[in-house]
């Protein structure tokens, strides 16, 4: 008799544990896939969008074309030169520059529509002569009724193509070379853009412009 209780008491206690050691899983294997999902969307939803460098100019067949011209400081009384030629899939941009008067030569864009909003920054890939350049953007933005210019300045280094990134936060408003405290750079109204020689040196130059996109962080 007190066999029969032992055996009887023993198996209700195993069959106890069996039950609470299954359910104790249950709740491991179903609290971790709770944990995954939810680590899962968490990942997904800090990923952020990828957005690609978008091609703004270039000088290869069927590439954006923005319409170049010259605007030299002869137009403010300057003596400095400058042109540009296109050839090699390159835009080349040459001349001498003259402190006596204005300073500068520049190449610019035909009026533009581009919306970069979605963008951090001007990539330019070049090769120059080791002077200092201007990267110029124009918005819709005015001062006393005139159109102004954001400038960001980059340095090259002579003989070698290089890749040169600009962020937007670089581009500060002036109006003819004098810097003003407002407005900021709307990215998504770029109505045009241009490239200046204005280091305040006397002498030649010369910068092969080879490809000018937009990027985003990480691209």
């Amino acid at each position: 008799m007190h066999k029969f209780q032992f055996e009887l008491s023993f198996s209700y206690w195993r069959s106890t544990r069996m039950i609470s050691e299954t359910a104790m899983w249950r709740k491991i294997v179903v609290t971790g896939l709770l944990a995954f999902l939810l680590l899962s969307q968490s990942l997904t939803a800090e990923e952020p969008e990828s957005v690609e460098p978008l091609l703004l100019t270039a000088f290869e067949q069927d590439s954006p074309d923005v319409g170049w011209y010259v605007q030299n400081d002869n137009v403010m009384g300057g003596q400095s030169e400058g042109a540009f030629s296109i050839h090699a899939s390159e835009l080349v941009f040459s001349g001498s520059t003259n402190t006596d008067g204005g300073g500068f030569s520049s190449i610019r864009s035909q009026p533009l529509e581009l919306d970069l909003a979605d963008y951090d920054g001007i990539r330019l890939t070049v090769k120059a002569d080791g002077r200092r350049y201007t990267w110029s953007l124009q918005t819709d933005a005015r001062w006393r009724g005139r159109k102004i210019n954001y400038w960001a300045d980059f340095d090259t280094v002579s003989g070698e193509v290089k890749v040169i990134d600009v962020p937007f936060e670089r581009f500060l408003p002036q109006f003819r070379g004098f810097k003003l405290d407002g407005p900021k750079l709307d990215r998504s109204k770029i109505r045009a853009f241009a490239l200046y020689q204005y280091d305040k040196t006397d002498g030649p130059f010369k910068l092969s412009l080879i490809r000018v996109e937009a990027y985003a962080k990480g691209h």
